[in-house]
């Protein structure tokens, strides 16, 4: 992508309006702990005290709406514990800048390396730098300094106390990833009617296992139907997959196929209704028609064979998912002794126990090619640059610039110059909008700080929605603190509009010096997609192989590993094809079509777990000789393909020939699944492999084509052929 479209889809992105639910309930009830705390320093202390401890409290309040698994209560404390420290850390190096810009660097680059803990981590370290700028200005003594802290800790304590006080949808993050897992999969279900090779994005899945985890002290309150239907959910997809697909289930037309789609629609209409029942906590309502048809013991029925044992594994599946989510009794109770309620829960570390995952985490990170490190050296640069530069300027306030900088950037391209986009518009419009009612209405304080109540509750609802709408209230919220503090509408406002744009300016060229592009590193990131998938189809085959309850545990690691080789690949494409960069090693048509023969390798195997025997069965040797090949060929192909070679599947093709020749081939599913895993490994040699010619003008024709096809989108011709 070049850089002027890439531009223009920055400023798209960063003013779009994203489609979520509003949660008012949630907003009034942080507002209002803002309000208290403005309320009580009013009374007991000042307008100017008031201001600063607000912004404590507002930014306390922030954390509990990022997306995270932990109770808000315990965010809010962690933020408030955070915001204290960093206030009174910085005061303590204020007054000289030998002290001061020192410390802001470390302070930014460790908020930096917090992205390693995940995006809500890293959100809250940042503000705890918007903390250290503002209020190293404000303290005047030691004692006012503990002041400050105390106040700023007592923002986050308000919160969390009403939050324990009045609970809002408790559990409410955990429900929602669940239930969207469940309709993840009936819309799944829905698709396979129409598409039988169409393939599944296990992302909503890894969300509720991410959820899903708990400390001992959650474990104890958490509702019991959230402990359970992950799993049939998971156990679901390669189910339904199976009943679909006309190589392994049900045949491509006739009766079967029509019997096959009922069930899928059927399937759909149970899992949707369980999420509905899940997300609301109320009774599973499941429409009686779907429950007729979710019936395969009849004389009249039209499956046979492995398409009907997999409708049969369906409908169990289904039924306990109905009885786990609170509608026991719709066609029969499941078996007790395979239910999902005897596992036991995924351990989340507690508060105290997090050091030592912290530090694994940063470890992990501390590499010269990790986004995350970047990240933290841009944050360490560009804040105690942003402090150098603001303040000479004739402008009050001008820790504005690195706050500015330090709020928007992100470890990646398009979202750190999206929120810079939408900061900047955002501010604009707030600022004008606070500022033409402070005119109005003279000075007054108590009346700004009930303002600045109002302003908060409105950011935190759209918080959700887009940085920029939520961030044009955030400005009206510092704009009405001002005022109650005292400072001259006519100096502030002009002075948080330069800033601003001074700050995102800033953040946006520190992307430009020390960038963290994705486009070179996408051959590394397939490349460890292929290994995992290798891995997790070995791990398949040698379930058939050898039939034990011990396969099944590696298969599950192999499983999750696969999922997390798969996202990661996602995550860095995505972040690729919003990058102004020229392709490097797989150009964007390659990479579609590499992505698109994972996907089916991955699709392949799935249709292979889903008739793996039962433990004790009868074993096959095929499968075994297979999986080694395929292991090491894949192994062998990912070390290829980082180094620009073309992959060679010589060990697969040697071990499927030997396995046409054997006697005895007592799984059809599973030597069409092979068959099917070879095609898609050769569609990936193809989407890869090119000639010494083709690797030095790869990239050339690319550019090429891109070229091209924005002439077409200018001249509204539709999209050009790329030539070769």
């Amino acid at each position: 992508m070049r850089w002027l479209r890439a531009l223009g889809e920055v400023v798209r992105s960063g003013l779009s309006i994203e489609e979520t639910r509003l949660e008012p309930l949630l907003a009034l009830r942080t507002a209002a702990g803002v309000g208290l705390v403005i309320g009580a320093a009013l009374w007991l202390a000042s307008p100017p005290f008031a201001a600063s401890a607000a912004l404590g409290a507002f930014s306390a309040g922030a954390a509990t709406f990022q997306r995270t698994w932990r109770p808000r209560k315990v965010i809010a404390l962690g933020a408030g514990a955070g915001l204290a420290l960093s206030t009174f850390v910085g005061y303590l190096a204020a007054g000289r800048l030998v002290t001061l810009l020192p410390l802001l660097a470390v302070w930014a680059f460790a908020a930096g390396m917090a992205w390693a803990l995940g995006s809500t981590a890293g959100i809250v370290a940042a503000t705890t730098v918007g903390s250290m700028l503002v209020t190293v200005t404000l303290p005047t003594s030691l004692g006012v300094a503990l002041e400050h802290a105390g106040v700023i800790a007592l923002g986050g304590v308000a919160q969390a106390a009403l939050i324990l006080l009045f609970p809002v949808r408790r559990w409410g993050a955990h429900r929602d990833a669940l239930a969207d897992a469940l309709a993840a999969v009936a819309d799944y279900a829905r698709r396979l009617q129409h598409d039988p090779a169409a393939t599944f994005d296990p992302e909503p899945l890894m969300t509720a296992r991410d959820a899903a985890a708990v400390t001992p002290a959650q474990a104890r309150t958490r509702p019991p139907a959230l402990h359970g239907p992950r799993g049939l959910a998971e156990r679901m997809v390669p189910v339904v997959a199976a009943l679909a697909d006309p190589d392994v289930g049900a045949p491509a037309a006739g009766p079967g196929r029509d019997r096959a789609r009922e069930l899928l629609n059927a399937a759909a209409d149970v899992l949707d209704a369980a999420a509905r029942s899940i997300r609301r906590g109320t009774p599973t309502e499941v429409p009686p028609r779907s429950t007729d048809v979710l019936r395969v013991d009849g004389q009249g029925e039209v499956l046979e064979g492995p398409a009907r044992h997999t409708a049969e594994e369906l409908v169990r599946l289904l039924a306990e998912a109905l009885e786990v989510a609170g509608g026991a009794g719709a066609y029969g109770r499941a078996s007790t002794s395979s239910g999902p309620t005897s596992a036991r829960f995924l351990v989340r570390p507690t508060m105290f126990r997090l050091l030592p995952v912290v530090v694994r985490a940063v470890r992990r990170e501390l590499r010269r090619d990790s986004p995350v490190l970047r990240h933290a050296v841009r944050l360490a640069a560009v804040a105690p640059l942003g402090y150098l530069i603001a303040s000479p300027l004739p402008v009050g306030h001008g820790y504005w610039a690195p706050i500015a900088s330090v709020m928007v950037m992100r470890p990646d391209f398009h979202r750190t110059y999206a929120r810079a986009v939408g900061r900047l518009a955002g501010t604009l419009v707030g600022v004008a909008l606070a500022t033409g009612m402070v005119r109005a209405i003279g000075p007054d304080a108590h009346l700004f700080g009930a303002l600045a109540v109002v302003s908060a509750a409105l950011s935190y609802t759209l918080l959700r929605t887009g940085y920029a709408y939520s961030q044009c209230f955030t400005a009206a919220y510092v704009v009405f603190l001002l005022g109650m503090g005292g400072h001259a509408w006519e100096q502030t406002v002009p002075e948080r509009v330069v800033l601003t744009l001074l700050g995102g300016a800033l953040a946006m060229l520190a992307y430009v010096v020390f960038p963290a592009w994705e486009t070179p590193r996408l051959p590394g990131r397939l490349a460890d997609w292929l290994a995992a998938n290798g891995r997790y189809a070995a791990a398949v085959l040698r379930g058939y192989a050898e039939p034990t309850q011990k396969h099944r545990a590696d298969l599950r690691r192999a499983l999750l590993a696969s999922r997390e080789a798969r996202a990661a690949w996602q995550e860095a494409y995505d972040r690729a094809r919003q990058e102004p960069v020229r392709p490097r090693g797989l150009t964007s048509r390659e990479a579609e079509d590499a992505q698109e023969a994972l996907r089916g390798f991955d699709r392949a195997t799935m249709l292979m777990e889903s008739h793996l025997p039962a433990a004790g069965s009868r074993s096959t040797p095929e499968a075994e000789r297979f999986a080694e090949a395929l292991e090491a060929d894949t192994a062998q192909a990912a070390d290829d393909m980082r180094e620009h070679r073309n992959p060679d599947w010589g060990r697969v093709a040697e071990a499927l020939r030997t396995w046409e020749g054997a006697a005895g081939d007592r799984s059809p599913v599973l030597r069409r699944g092979a068959e099917l895993q070879k095609k898609a490994l050769d569609d990936l040699a193809t989407a890869v492999s090119r000639t010494p010619l083709e690797r030095d003008v790869g990239s050339a024709r690319e550019e090429q084509r891109v070229r091209a096809a924005l002439a077409a989108e200018g001249d509204g011709s539709g999209p050009a052929r790329g030539g070769g």
